[in-house]
């Protein structure tokens, strides 16, 4: 057994470094640091008052920013899907030009990856997000508005434009969210950053399938325009929303960031638990001369070991939420559905809408269990289920093709749904918690932006070679996701350590530890006295190792 030796401001973690041992009243098996288990204990947070309410709705603009990828994604499956859009552009629903006309916004997303973090941390996380929804309204502006120059290369530059905004706001949003979150429940609020893409999706499916049959270029364009609904709010009320306690503080505003946790965290007592915790932590972590204050400076993401692990962490599960097979579903569902068999232009818009309710649900609901089941658990699980949907997909797509049997058809649509459903619930609420959160605050701004790299390089591998593949081989493209989920699987279980039940702050700890995934989820009892201070720490893996 090992005491505790480090006292913390405030009395969070006692000294008893005495010749008395303190009298041990209680003990608690925990999975995470001491520090947060002990504010659990001895200050449990209150969910649902005016005061976490109110920081519920300071979140909930920095969801709007998740809209916009999800709106985007399925407002262009559905225009794949519309014969007049097809006919203005002179595309096909598969092929070398649908994945040009699409990929143009990823290609906005990587030249937008340079102003990233400079935006974030020399203005703040609300800067980044009023920038980011400016030039999404531009962007749509300039391709709602290529009906009456009739000019293709003006659609492709307003795509251009809205990739750019995307990935501004897509990194701004999480950073904020993740930031302003009670410890307590960050996970769950964050993990519910993403259930609005989804969200954003469904609206445009909607509006697009409502259209689908109007005459003239209402049918296509009314959904372009409907892009600029969610950026708006974002660029209305972003000015109305506190900054993030952790930028005010690294930015000399000590005063104000404790102001924001008692307010917040706190519920306006300065001597929680959870304020004296917190900026305990900033003290001690936080730099107030980092790499964060030089725009050009991006060795804080190379630094050493535990930063570069940080850094791959990030980066591999933004690659791999993109190559599960959701990013095609999304984007070229169209021509999915004719390969199993669904020709009919109006049948297959309602199944986009429908697939967009059951991704809201289900990713709803997994954003409750994050801290329930874990981050690492729900990671592995998800695609061992998507790559069991694949071989259902797969195999039942390959009927269809050599008998036209309508069975199959119906089956591979199950199963294209039911593999929806386990994306939903374990992919989409992670894509946005788990890669902001195994960032420093130092590296977070611009390690976001290298996670949108990774995003945009696999959606662009997806954008470019699905179609095409789709195009040539038909079917025997869905294989190679059925293989490619049980290698994320395996990749994951291998490097990916638990973030759970830990400030953003002492995951320094696990990252630093040798190995990141065994400390991470190793197990500990606590000793607890009278006044539920930890006054003793059992290591219970060393133990039963001496056992």
């Amino acid at each position: 057994m090992a005491d505790v030796s480090e006292k913390q401001v405030g009395g969070a973690i006692e000294n008893v470094d005495t010749l008395e041992k303190p009298t041990v009243i209680d003990t608690k098996v925990v999975l995470g640091d001491e520090a947060f288990n002990q504010a659990m204990i001895k200050e449990p947070p209150i969910p649902w008052n005016a005061v976490a309410f109110l920081l519920y709705g300071c979140c909930a603009v920095g969801f709007f920013c998740s809209t916009s990828n999800g709106f985007d994604s399925s407002m262009f499956g559905n225009l794949l899907n519309n014969d007049k859009f097809l006919a203005f552009f002179e595309v096909g629903s598969v092929g070398i030009k649908a994945g040009i006309v699409s990929s143009m916004s990823q290609i906005g997303s990587v030249v937008a990856i340079p102003f990233v973090g400079p935006a974030l941390d020399t203005w703040g996380r609300k800067f980044g997000m009023f920038i980011g929804a400016t030039v999404i309204i531009v962007g749509v502006i300039i391709q709602g508005t290529c009906v009456s120059t009739h000019s293709v290369n003006q659609f492709m530059g307003g795509r251009f434009f809205m990739g750019l905004g995307v990935q501004l706001v897509s990194s701004a949003g999480p950073c904020y969210v993740v930031e302003i979150s009670h410890p307590a429940y960050r996970g769950t609020v964050t993990a519910l950053y993403n259930v609005f893409w989804p969200v954003g999706a469904i609206v445009a499916s909607g509006a697009a399938s409502g259209v689908l049959n109007h005459a003239g270029s209402i049918s296509w364009t009314l959904p372009i325009w409907l892009q600029m609904m969610f950026p708006g709010l974002v660029f209305i009320f972003v000015w109305l929303l506190p900054e993030s306690p952790r930028w005010l503080y690294t930015n000399g505003k000590m005063e104000q960031a404790k102001a924001f946790l008692t307010k917040y965290h706190g519920n306006g007592n300065p001597e929680s638990e959870w304020v004296k915790l917190q900026m305990w932590e900033y003290e001690a972590h936080l730099e107030l001369d980092g790499a964060d204050k030089r725009w050009w400076d991006y060795r804080a993401l190379f630094r050493d070991g535990p930063s570069r692990y940080r850094l791959m962490a990030n980066c591999l599960t933004s690659l791999f939420g993109q190559w599960a097979g959701n990013g095609v579903v999304s984007y070229f569902l169209a021509g999915v559905l004719e390969t199993a068999g669904i020709k009919d232009a109006t049948t297959r818009g309602h199944l986009f809408v429908a697939m967009n309710a059951v991704q809201i649900i289900f990713a709803a609901t997994g954003s409750m269990f994050v801290d329930t089941i874990g981050r690492r658990p729900m990671l592995i699980w998800v695609n061992v289920g998507c790559a069991v949907c694949w071989i259902g997909v797969t195999a039942a797509s390959g009927v269809q093709a050599s008998t036209g049997s309508k069975v199959s058809s119906g089956v591979t649509v199950a199963m294209i749904y039911l593999f929806q459903s386990i994306y939903s619930f374990g992919w989409t609420p992670l894509q946005a918690l788990y890669p902001v959160e195994v960032l420093s605050f130092e590296m977070r701004a611009k390690g976001m932006a290298f996670s949108g790299m990774f995003v945009t390089a696999g959606t662009l591998v997806n954008q470019f070679g699905f179609p095409v593949a789709l195009d040539n081989i038909k079917w025997k493209t869905y294989a190679v996701f059925l293989v490619w989920c049980f290698i994320q699987a395996g990749i994951i279980y291998l490097l990916m350590p638990e973030t759970k039940n830990r400030t953003l702050e002492e995951l320094d700890d696990i990252f630093r530890a040798k190995n990141p995934v065994k400390a991470s989820i190793a197990k500990r009892k606590l000793e607890l006295d009278q006044n539920a201070n930890v006054v003793g720490i059992v290591d219970l893996e060393n133990e039963r190792d001496r056992v």
